[in-house]
């Protein structure tokens, strides 16, 4: 990418591209009988066999579609599978989607596979199951980055199955094409990421069981851009069925975008690429397209709330009771955008906040909101940039947070809503975007030589574990790492309860104590989602 050098939740692009733990082989069939059968299991479409390491089973690269979404499927829904009484490795990652080379170098259009990490022991019944959607602003990131690698995870946590997954990203994953002449072929083209993760679920929710996951207890768990997908995947029609709680780290409805916003991002890449129609399209270079659009659209290409696949209005969904039978676990990081001020460079992010305001800002805000939202963010800011930066953290993920927490609170649903404050000891980040994921994940080797408290790190994890077994993140002294209960209260619309995620200090408050949002100056912005 020629503004960024890392994606959004995906930490040093080139250090995991070092530390990556992808086998770039193909898996192959099986044709003889010579294979661990204890490794191998059967789902509708082949038998996969696993490899074991100490006591977790890794099953890479195993395809959730019939057809991989290339040729004549591009920018088509996904394929459902087909039976298949075929015996197939399971050894090596499956490509990422298309992006930047410099992100994944193992990369194509024929993207759609999915990871499971499962614990060898004698526990006896179906186990809770995690998937996880990553990140990276809907243009980059994959299932095979060394940060999501979930054997550590699941060594400590052998009571949970963990299953990441891939899906269409960028310019094949989220392009608006109905309004091209030719575009009625392609109805789905503006959220077709979705509806892949949509169709990973599907096959989790089928074939879960063969590797002693539990079908009725899936968790659908992810950050950044993962985050947005797990919030959203809730208001697709036949989703639900698929899981019953959301873990959702620093994303919600507001990074989302109007049909009309989606329409002009395709506008400008045509005309940037002197197309007219589809057809036109598809004679460009797949490297070419991936490459303008990370010129063009990066932070702008979104889901898209298109009034058909999406709601046009997310949180009136959730209001009117959409997901008030999903639990929620959701919340979000104190200095977010730092971490994109820190990948742009002061000058770079002071630019693109600049030209991000004067084309967004200025058409919608009020000048009595414009004051608001500017004396909010400019009150404890010593550095010229930290203004823009608290704009953009509450802009689009603060107040979807808390947005979320009162929409579904509204309904009679739940959230356990959280505000994530350890900080960095890099310069600028503090507690930034994606800052939590390296302690999530169990890889104390991935945090800049900073040492987290082990303690910390654990019971964070535990409650994400807690929560997804049984749908309260609470634990009690006997499962909590320090021997302390620790009692998470929902959201409520009284008290706005959250729980602060402080190194030393995990404890419960009142919103008001945390002052996560201003009502007055800063929480209005939730109703402009994407600025």
């Amino acid at each position: 990418m020629s503004t960024m050098a890392k994606v959004p939740g995906t930490l040093d692009a080139a250090e995991e591209q070092q530390k990556a733990l992808a086998q770039h082989d193909e898996n192959r069939r099986i044709t003889g009988e010579d294979y661990d059968r204890s490794l191998a299991v059967k789902c509708v479409n082949g038998t996969f066999v696993g490899r074991k390491t100490g006591n977790v089973i890794t099953y890479k690269g195993i395809p959730f579609v019939g057809k991989q979404p290339v040729g004549e499927l591009r920018w088509k829904a996904p394929v459902d599978v087909v039976p298949d009484d075929g015996v197939y490795e399971a050894y090596n990652f499956g490509k990422a989607a298309c992006q930047d080379q410099s992100i994944s170098s193992h990369q194509g259009e024929d993207c759609l596979y999915l990871n499971v990490w499962k614990g060898e022991d004698a526990s006896a019944g179906k186990k809770p199951v995690m998937v996880w959607i990553h990140g990276g602003a809907f243009i980059g990131g994959s299932a095979d980055m060394a940060l999501f690698d979930c054997a550590e995870f699941v060594k400590e946590n052998p009571d949970v199955i963990v299953v990441n997954i891939q899906y269409r990203l960028g310019v094949f994953g989220f392009l608006n094409l109905s309004h091209l002449p030719d575009g009625a072929d392609y109805p789905d083209a503006q959220n077709l990421g979705l509806l892949d993760q949509a169709m990973a679920l599907k096959w989790v929710h089928e074939n879960i069981a063969g590797f002693g996951g539990d079908p009725d207890n899936v968790t659908i768990w992810g950050e950044s851009a993962g985050a947005v997908s797990v919030v959203l995947l809730t208001l697709i029609a036949g989703t639900q069925k698929y899981f019953r709680k959301v873990i959702a780290q620093s994303g919600s409805p507001a990074l989302t975008i109007s049909p009309e916003e989606s329409v002009a991002c395709t506008n400008d890449l045509m005309q940037a690429l002197g197309c007219k129609t589809v057809a036109d399209l598809n004679k460009v270079d797949t490297q070419k397209l991936v490459d303008t659009v990370d010129e063009l659209l990066i932070l702008r290409l979104m889901p898209v709330r298109d009034g058909r696949i999406l709601p046009l209005e997310p949180y009136a969904a959730f209001e009117n009771g959409a997901a008030k039978e999903i639990a929620f676990l959701q919340g979000c990081n104190k200095d977010e955008m730092n971490f994109f001020v820190s990948v742009m460079g002061l000058e770079g992010f002071k630019e693109w906040a600049a030209d991000r305001k004067a084309k967004k800002y200025a058409g919608l805000l009020t000048d009595e909101e414009r004051a608001n939202i500017e004396s909010c963010c400019k009150e404890e800011s010593t550095e010229e940039w930290e203004a823009d930066s608290r704009l953009f953290t509450h802009s689009w993920f603060v107040e979807g947070a808390i947005g979320m927490s009162e929409s579904l609170t509204k309904a009679g649903g739940k959230s356990y809503t959280y505000y994530y404050r350890v900080e960095s000891s890099m310069p600028i980040l503090k507690s930034a975007h994606g800052e939590e994921l390296p302690i999530v994940f169990c890889h104390p080797e991935m945090t800049d030589g900073r040492p987290y408290d082990a303690t910390f790190s654990k019971t964070m994890r535990r409650m994400w574990v807690q929560f997804a077994k049984t749908g309260d993140p609470s634990l009690s002294a006997d499962i909590s790492p320090d021997g302390k209960a620790k009692e998470w209260p929902l959201y409520d619309l009284k008290d706005k309860n959250v729980m602060v995620l402080d190194e030393f200090d995990i404890h419960p408050a009142k919103e008001s104590e945390v002052k996560m949002v201003d009502w007055n100056r800063s929480h209005f912005l939730v109703k402009y989602y994407l600025l």
